[in-house]
């Protein structure tokens, strides 16, 4: 089995349009959809593009997907989960709801793999490559896989935690990678990851178009961060974090 691992989506439907058209070419069998799905500048088109993948998509839950839609929006993002919310359909809203924390799938030549969107047990807790030893290996904890694909900070990586390898796919619609691009992975019978190029300009200059106020922006689609900047911003995210914010349930 082939499995394509698509993270960090943002509601970026030209990116999201460009790694589909590789996936299709290459003939995956599975497609993983890993969270942060819709929040972006086009909410309600991203999402019908992955629901029209049909039985052969499989969704994990992201923050955003489920901060979308809280009673009561508080915070910094209230006013942008507001307006995704108002341009996605109650039937939609269901469909989301019924996204698990994580999902398992045996894949041959890897073995099982554990697919969360940041850990699984949480939607949100943070994990870096310079995140030390000890923290990844509790925070790795809750499945019995030794394989592990997250997203949530947008920048891929392999690194191993104790007896456990984990693989973060990348972000599809705002990568932190230095270099512009759509960034997933591949999985079956190796693991590749992998970049596939779109027309950033003409996907800037059609998000400057729309009514989207969130924190990524044309000049992130053409100049986005570089993983090393990510890297230490997200590090020290984690450290100030309290502990009731790294686990999180069903």
């Amino acid at each position: 089995m082939k499995v394509a691992a698509l993270y960090d989506i943002h509601g970026n439907l030209p990116a999201l349009e460009a790694v589909l058209a590789d996936v299709e070419r290459e003939r995956f069998d599975r497609v993983v959809v890993g969270g942060d799905v819709f929040w972006g500048p086009w909410p309600a088109e991203t999402l019908a593009r992955v629901r029209a993948l049909g039985s052969g998509a499989l969704f994990v839950r992201g923050n955003c997907d489920r901060e979308t839609f809280a009673l009561d929006p508080v915070g910094n993002y209230a006013t942008v989960n507001t307006w995704v919310a108002s341009k996605l359909s109650a039937d939609d809203q269901e469909f989301v709801a019924r996204w698990p924390l994580t999902a398992q799938l045996m894949i041959e030549g890897i073995g099982e793999v554990c697919f969360c969107h940041a850990t699984p047990r949480s939607d949100t807790a943070i994990i870096t490559p310079r995140t030390p030893e000890p923290a990844l290996v509790d925070a790795l904890g809750g499945t019995n896989a030794t394989v592990i694909v997250c997203g949530h900070t947008h920048v891929q990586f392999d690194i191993a935690a104790g007896s456990k390898r984990l693989l973060n796919a990348g972000s599809v619609g705002c990568g932190y990678e230095g270099k512009p691009g759509a960034y997933w992975l591949e999985l079956g019978p190796t693991i590749r990851h992998r970049r596939t190029e779109y027309d950033y300009e003409a996907a800037a200059a059609a998000l400057t178009g729309t009514a989207w106020t969130g924190p990524f922006t044309a000049s992130d689609l053409r100049a986005p961060a570089g993983p090393d900047e990510a890297i230490a911003t997200f590090e020290l995210q984690r450290t100030s974090m309290p502990v009731s914010d790294t686990v999180s349930s069903d």
